[in-house]
């Protein structure tokens, strides 16, 4: 077997042909071949062209169909306020984070150009263009490198500076978890809300309770009410046409009936038939709501005067008091006279979050079944992405049966390096569709919970798919295993590890960076799912009347935790490459500052404002705490593979007996292990100071990390201050915890029946929306 590295990843060797000793060798890759400059210049016009393309279409679909009286993209006037009142406050602090990034990655490219890239020329070491400018161009033992190691170190501190700032800012931000309201599971289903609340009164006299309020299974009620809604604005629409015109319009009540060319078609009376769906809905609701006190789901919303004494009833069902004879599972919460027969004991409790960021109709969705769920739709995520991770998997397969080979004679860079990263960018926006529906699919309680879930899996699955494997030279989580787990699979060929986080590779994501920034850009200013998901529903539509009801319900809330995501995984990328390769920075900052531009116009025109809790936002924030770090453990593996394979240098004499121990056993399963001149890398001082600086970091972080997961263990935590015996806000008194289809009379009726919804990118003021009802059903 040829070497699985050198077949993944090949480029152009140093000298200009192959070498078996070298890394840049390849027996049968003939696509993914090294081009003049990593073939970034061409890269970099083909899609400028591509995003020049999806502009003009943009700006023809804006003209025709959106709102074409205001662009937004160029309305850097409209300040935070106005952000704020038009998108939620979730929006200003997104679109902080995404300013702090850009200024993060200005300073950056000041210098990684006027610094580092200075330096890597200095060198003499590679022949090709591109190579000049990584690290690879410096000489083993040149005190240069030790700039490198402190720059990784400066730019650790930077983004740690910089997102404190940040983080500074959102202390004012309002909390989505109510201060003074308490989410109890667990609560048997006899009880009633009398009862929980007398064990209340009793065990804290000091508390005073202002409502509880038990949660019912609702899911099939807001479905029943959610289509008597649509047939009532139906029926309306008709109506008004009937006294308007006087006519009576005739409609197929059959699927896609407005695109069948079927002569033979039976119409029936508009008015009586949705008139007979409107009746036989509402009586259906009015059974369901009967019904719905017979399904309680043991779980009770509990609001107290003030957030002190919600504090204190938290603390003494989650807070550990280690001094306390009474520790761990033997804390018993405060007794009452009611306490066995509602098994306080198992009581869960928590803040709740805000009434409108909690999915009433999951609520159903708890226990065991819950957890199995979670576990065979994450599992048969993984399944599928395990061979769906990188799209070199293609290109490779295709070379072996030789498809490719008159490409071979070509060598262009379209072929080597515009295609591999399109196709990359393509596979990895991809994704986040995969992953929004499986997190749909899990059947979360709240938003924010649902955002986070699917901020922390796509980071990781994009992490995977874009940066670790191809990085490795890997070209899916498959072959991952098969080096992992398959002793065959190393045997047969020769595992050159010091071929592994080449600095050219550096090509590779600088052109995906580029298509990410470009073509990535274009594409989600058109919102090509949206557009088509929007055109199935029309199809879909059996009337005139659901056509309008589709366009005037298109729009979504914005997904943070996807968005967060994907912009953190190319930052990610970017602060990986920006020591090895420094040429990845500026096209990083185009990147970011096309995001930022396309995400204020998608939020201010395109999407429905969505609230979310601040750890959403604080979960980004860790998560991009992660790019300087990988930063530095790329540069710490480059450091001992790099300098392990050039010098020969034993370790300590105290060390050495271990270690051949060590390799013997390693030998005896089959795996590779280094001689003594791999080693040397270890004991470089570069590689230990790097490795010191890293550990340091990572300790810090999960501690981090860790205390915030834990924070409810903490009695501390429950300090109460002054401010908290004032008695809650306005706002929060006179927050209902009930679905809006058991409220009585429910906004939904009469905010459907009084507003307009804006239809595929439009705005209040847009000319569509203010046109006639009947042209926008016939459009």
């Amino acid at each position: 077997m040829s070497s699985v590295w050198s077949e993944q990843w090949p480029l152009a060797p140093m000298n200009g042909t192959a070498d078996s000793n070298s890394c840049f060798n390849g027996t049968q890759s003939t696509v993914l071949n090294g081009d003049q400059f990593g073939g970034v210049p061409l890269v970099l016009l083909l899609d400028f062209i591509v995003f020049v393309v999806l502009l003009f279409i943009f700006s023809i679909i804006r003209r025709n169909f959106w709102d074409y009286g205001r662009l937004a993209l160029l309305a850097d006037h409209e300040g935070e306020e106005k952000v704020k009142s038009k998108c939620g406050v979730d929006a200003v602090h997104y679109l902080s984070f995404q300013r702090h990034l850009l200024i993060l990655l200005m300073v950056l490219t000041v210098s990684s150009l006027g610094i580092i890239l200075p330096v890597n020329l200095s060198g003499d070491l590679l022949d090709n263009e591109f190579g000049r400018t990584t690290i690879g161009n410096i000489e083993i033992g040149n005190n240069l490198l030790w700039l490198h190691t402190v720059f990784a170190v400066v730019y650790l501190i930077l983004t740690v500076v910089v997102l404190r700032r940040h983080t500074s800012q959102m202390k004012g931000m309002p909390r989505e978890t109510t201060r003074n309201t308490l989410f109890v599971c667990s609560v048997p289903k006899a009880a009633t809300e009398e009862d929980i609340k007398s064990h209340f009164k009793e065990a804290y006299p000091t508390c005073q309770v202002r409502t509880v309020t038990l949660v019912y299974d609702v899911a099939k009620l807001m479905y029943l009410d959610k289509e008597r809604i649509r047939a009532e604005k139906n029926l309306q629409y008709y109506e008004r046409i009937l006294n308007s015109t006087g006519t009576r319009k005739m409609i197929d009540p059959r699927v896609c009936s407005h695109l069948c060319c079927c002569t033979r078609t039976e119409k029936v009376d508009a008015i009586e038939y949705y008139s007979d769906k409107e009746k036989k809905l509402q009586e259906d609701v009015k059974k369901q709501v009967e019904m719905v006190p017979n399904h309680p789901l043991g779980m009770a919303f509990v609001t107290l005067q003030t957030e002190a004494m919600a504090k204190q009833i938290l603390k003494d069902f989650n807070a550990v008091d280690c001094g306390s004879k009474k520790c761990c599972c033997g804390w018993v919460p405060q007794p009452s006279s009611n306490s066995d027969a509602l098994k306080v004991k198992e009581w869960m409790v928590n803040f709740a979050p805000h009434p409108e960021n909690v999915y009433w109709d999951n609520l159903s969705v708890r226990g065991c079944f819950w957890f199995l769920r979670y576990v065979l739709i994450n599992f048969f995520l993984f399944v599928l992405l395990t061979f769906l991770t990188t799209p070199t998997i293609i290109i490779t397969t295709i070379d072996k049966f030789n498809v490719t080979r008159p490409i071979h004679y070509l060598n262009s860079p379209i072929i080597s390096q515009f295609f591999p990263t399109l196709l990359l960018w393509s596979f990895s926006a991809l994704l986040p569709t995969i992953v929004y529906y499986s997190t749909i699919g899990e059947a979360h309680w709240s938003r924010s919970s649902e955002q986070l879930s699917m901020m922390r899996k796509l980071y990781c699955f994009l992490l995977f798919m874009v940066l670790l494997l191809p990085s490795l030279g890997l070209t899916s989580l498959a072959v991952f295993f098969r080096w992992l787990f398959d002793k065959e699979f190393l045997i047969g060929g020769k595992m050159r590890f010091e071929c592994v986080f080449l600095p050219n590779q550096g090509a590779f994501f600088v052109n995906y960076v580029i298509a990410a920034a470009l073509v990535g850009s274009g594409m989600e200013l058109l919102r090509l799912p949206g557009l088509l998901l929007y055109t199935i529903r029309m199809a879909f539509a059996r009337s005139g009347a659901e056509r309008k009801y589709v366009k005037q319900n298109q729009a979504y809330e914005f997904e943070y935790g996807a968005m967060y995501a994907w912009s953190l995984c190319v930052f990610t990328v970017i602060m990986a490459y920006s020591i090895i390769c420094p040429i990845i920075v500026p096209f990083g900052f185009l990147y970011m500052t096309l995001k930022h531009l396309v995400d204020k116009h998608n939020l201010y025109f395109a999407y429905l404002p969505a609230r979310i809790e601040r750890h959403v936002h604080l979960g980004a924030v860790n998560q991009a705490l992660a790019a300087p770090i990988i930063c530095l453990i790329w540069l710490y593996f480059f450091s001992v593979l790099r300098i392990g394979d050039s010098k020969a240098v034993k370790p300590p004499g105290h060390l050495a007996g271990n270690l051949g121990v060590c390799k013997r056993r390693l030998d005896r399963f089959y795996i590779p292990s280094y001689s003594w001149c791999d080693l040397s890398g270890f004991w470089a001082p570069t590689s230990l100071f790097t490795l010191v600086v890293l550990c340091v970091t990572i300790f810090v972080a999960v501690s981090y990390t860790c205390f915030g997961h834990f924070k409810y263990l903490s009695p501390l935590n429950y300090e109460v201050k002054e401010e908290d015996d004032r008695d809650s806000t306005e706002e929060e008194h006179t927050m209902v915890y009930l679905p809006r289809v058991l409220i009585p009379r429910s906004p939904d009726s009469t905010a459907h029946d009084s507003k307009i919804h804006q239809t595929y990118g439009t705005t209040e003021e847009s000319p569509i929306c203010s046109a006639s009802e009947e042209n926008q059903a016939d459009c």
